[in-house]
C-alpha cells in the first residue's frame, strides 16, 4: 500500500524520489508527497491529491532542489484523501513519512495537544513528528529522539524523519512495515521497496523488526530495539523491473495475464526432476521436515487464500495428509489447536502481508514442526522470518489485481503436495504423471489464452449489469471465488461464488435474467453433479456462461453461452481455468471504464491490518 523513497546524497534528489514513488505506484494510493532539504537548512514541501503525475506536474511548475529528501504515496487509514492529510507531514523542524497504523495515536495526540502541540491533519502520522519535535528537546540527536518516539508508539510503523537544521541525514525506524536501505557510493537511499531504488542502486540492506538506523552519504549506522549496535547482511538484487513499459498491452493487467506462461516457465525450470519435484526446492533441509509432515495449516489472505483453498483438495486427495486453511486476519486474533507434526504454510505474493506476518509470528510460539512460505518477493519479510521458502518467480506483478502471482502459486503448492505426498503414499506412477503434466503446463495456458476474442464478445453481455454468480464443485469452487473477486475489485460489479451443490440451500432465490451465472466445468468426476446444477439454474430462467471442458457436451442456446477450454490433467485444471475468469473480468472491466490497473480502494500490498 503506502510507498516511501528517501535519499541522503550531494547531488539533487527530487528526480529520484518521485520517481521512485512512481515505480510505486501499484501498492495503491490516493494521494503524494515530497520534501527535501537545502544544505542551507531551508526545507521545501509538495504535496497532491490523486496520482504521482499530479505531484510530478507540481514539482515542474515549482522547481524543487536538495540533496536530502523523502517521498511518500499515501492510502489513507486516519483521515480522508486530501491534500491536508497527504505525507509528508512537518512539526517545526522535523518532517516525517510513515506507512503502518499507530493504534494509540489518539491518547499521543491529546497528550501533545496539552503540551501546546497543532495538529494541521487528521492521520495518525501526525503524532510521531510532534513526539520527536518534543524528544529532540533533550535527547540531543535526531537519533537519540527518534528511538525514544518508537517506544511510545504501539502498532505497525515504517518511518523516514528528517531535521531541517541537519541535512546530512535522515533516520529510519521499522515495526511490522518494511523498509530497505539501497547503497550507493557517497549516497545512500531507503525505500519501502527495493523496486523504487533500482535506478540508482543494486545493494540492499534489508531493516528488520524493531530496527532503528541512521543514514548518511557516506554511513549506515543500524541498532535493534534495544538499542545495540548491529550488522544486517548486503543483498545484491538481481530483481529486473520493467514496469514502465506496457509493451504492445492497454494495461499491465493484461500484459500480466500473457505473462502466465513465461512466469509458469520460470517457476518450474530447475526443480523438476525427469519424474519427480527435487525436495531442495523448498530449501535446505525441506525433505527431512516433509518426512514428519502429517498436517498443514496454510494461512493467506485474499487472492493467495484462494489458492491455500485449492490446495487443500490436493494435499488430502493426492498428498495424503490434512490440511486446514483460513484467512490470516482470523487465525491470528483467535485461539486455535495445533495438530501433531504440522506444517505451517504460509502465501503472500509480497512477503509483507500483515495479517500473514503476523500470523506467522504467531505460529512459531504454538509448536509447529516449521515453517513454509510461499512467495514473489526474495528478501521479503516471510521469506527471511520462514524456515522454507519457495519463490514462485513470477516477476514484478504491477496491476492490483493479482493475476501471475495466483498462478504461480498454484504452481508451487501443487508442487507441495509432490514433495510431501511421496512421503505419504503417492506413487512413482502418480508422481511421474504430475511432473509431466506440470511441464505441460505452460503450453495448455497459450492455448487458453487464445480463447481472447471469444472471451471479449462475450463480455459485452456484462455490460449492463450489477450482480453476479460465479459456480465450481471440488477444487474449482475456489476458482470460482477467484473469478468473483476478480470481477468486483477491476469491474466493481457485485460478485459472489458458490459451490454449485450450495444453489438450492438459498442462491436459486437470486436467480434471473438479469443476474450472470459464470460456471467453471473441466470434465472431472463432479461434472455430472454440476450439470444438474446448470439445469437448476435454467429451469429459473438464468442465463448461463459456462466455460466446459470440450469433452463435457455442454452446448450453447439461448439460455446457455459456452466456450470450450483445453482439456487438461485434473490438478492443472484450476490454473488453467482461472485464465478465462481474469480475461472475462480484464474485458468487462474495458467495458465499465473502471481503473483496470489501480482500482478504487484498494491497495496492492497490505501491510496494515
Amino acid at each position: 500500500m503506502c510507498g516511501i523513497v528517501g535519499a541522503v546524497a550531494q547531488r539533487d534528489v527530487v528526480d529520484i524520489l518521485v520517481e521512485g514513488l512512481r515505480r510505486l505506484e501499484y501498492r495503491g494510493y490516493d494521494s503524494a508527497g515530497v520534501a527535501v532539504v537545502t544544505e542551507a537548512g531551508e526545507l521545501t514541501r509538495l504535496r497532491r491529491l490523486g496520482k504521482v503525475k499530479e505531484l510530478s506536474d507540481a514539482v515542474a511548475a515549482q522547481p524543487v532542489a536538495g540533496g536530502t529528501g523523502i517521498a511518500h504515496t499515501r492510502w489513507a487509514t486516519h483521515g480522508e484523501p486530501s491534500e491536508r492529510n497527504a505525507h509528508p507531514h512537518v512539526s517545526s523542524n522535523i518532517t516525517v513519512v510513515h506507512n503502518g497504523i499507530i493504534e494509540n495515536h489518539s491518547p499521543l495526540r491529546d497528550a501533545l495537544k496539552a503540551k501546546g502541540y497543532v495538529f494541521t491533519s487528521d492521520t495518525d502520522t501526525e503524532v510521531i513528528a510532534h513526539l520527536v519535535e518534543e524528544e529532540l528537546k533533550a535527547a540531543g540527536s535526531l537519533l537519540a529522539a527518534v528511538q525514544k518516539t518508537v517506544k511510545q508508539l504501539h502498532g505497525a510503523y515504517g518511518t523516514v524523519l528528517m531535521d531541517k537544521t541537519d541535512s546530512s541525514r535522515v533516520v529510519v525506524a521499522r515495526s511490522g512495515s518494511p523498509l530497505v536501505i539501497g547503497l550507493g557510493i557517497g549516497e545512500n537511499f531507503i525505500a519501502s521497496d527495493q523496486l523504487a531504488l533500482l535506478p540508482v542502486t543494486r545493494r540492499f540492506m534489508f531493516l528488520e523488526e524493531g530496527d532503528v538506523a541512521e543514514i548518511t552519504r557516506h554511513s549506515v549506522s543500524i541498532f535493534d530495539k534495544d538499542g545495540n549496535a548491529i550488522e544486517r547482511e548486503v543483498h545484491e538484487s538481481n530483481v529486473s523491473y520493467d514496469a514502465g513499459d506496457k509493451g504492445q498491452y492497454r494495461h499491465f493487467m493484461l500484459k500480466e495475464i500473457y505473462e502466465q506462461p513465461h512466469a509458469i516457465n520460470n517457476t518450474l525450470e530447475g526443480r523438476l526432476s525427469a519424474d519427480s519435484v527435487l525436495d531442495e526446492t523448498f530449501g535446505n533441509g525441506a525433505a527431512e521436515l516433509f518426512k514428519k509432515v502429517k498436517h498443514v495449516q496454510i494461512v493467506a489472505c485474499g487472492t493467495s487464500y484462494h489458492s491455500g483453498m485449492v490446495a487443500r483438495y490436493w494435499l488430502e486427495s493426492l498428498g495424503g495428509i490434512s490440511c486446514n486453511v483460513e484467512i490470516a486476519s482470523e487465525f491470528r486474533y483467535r485461539k486455535s489447536f495445533v495438530q501433531p507434526n504440522s506444517l505451517l504454510v504460509s502465501i503472500s505474493q509480497s512477503g509483507e502481508t500483515a495479517d500473514t506476518l503476523a500470523a506467522l509470528r504467531l505460529a512459531k510460539e504454538a509448536g509447529y514442526l516449521g515453517s513454509l512460505t510461499i512467495c514473489n518477493v526474495a528478501g521479503s519479510s516471510l521469506v527471511r522470518e520462514s524456515d522454507l521458502a519457495f519463490m514462485t518467480r513470477a516477476g514484478a506483478e504491477i496491476g492490483v489485481a493479482s493475476t501471475k502471482a495466483f498462478t504461480t502459486q498454484l504452481v508451487g503448492l501443487a508442487m507441495l503436495t509432490m514433495a510431501i505426498g511421496k512421503y505419504n503414499g503417492l506413487t512413482a506412477v502418480q508422481q511421474r504423471e504430475l511432473t509431466d503434466a506440470l511441464k505441460s503446463l505452460p503450453a495448455k495456458l497459450e492455448q487458453t489464452l487464445a480463447l481472447a476474442p471469444q472471451i471479449e464478445a462475450l463480455a459485452e453481455e456484462f455490460a449492463d449489469k450489477h450482480h453476479s454468480l460465479f459456480l465450481g464443485r471440488g477444487d474449482q469452487y475456489p476458482i470460482a471465488m477467484e473469478g468473483a473477486l476478480k470481477l468486483k475489485e477491476i469491474s466493481y460489479i457485485h460478485a459472489e461464488a458458490y459451490a454449485a451443490g450450495e444453489l438450492k440451500h438459498g442462491p436459486l432465490a437470486l436467480i434471473d435474467a438479469e443476474m450472470p451465472i459464470i460456471v467453471v466445468a473441466p470434465n472431472n468426476e463432479l461434472l455430472e453433479k454440476l450439470q444438474s446444477n446448470v439445469e437448476e439454474v435454467r429451469a429459473r430462467g438464468g442465463i448461463l456462461y459456462v466455460f466446459a471442458d470440450a469433452d463435457a457436451k455442454f452446448q450453447s442456446d439461448d439460455t446457455m453461452r459456452v466456450i470450450n477450454v483445453p482439456h487438461v490433467a485434473d490438478i492443472l485444471a484450476p490454473i488453467v481455468y482461472t485464465l478465462p475468469l481474469q480475461l472475462l473480468s480484464y474485458y468487462v472491466a474495458i467495458i465499465k471504464g473502471t481503473d483496470v490497473d489501480q482500482p478504487r480502494n484498494l491497495a496492492k500490498s497490505v501491510t496494515v491490518e
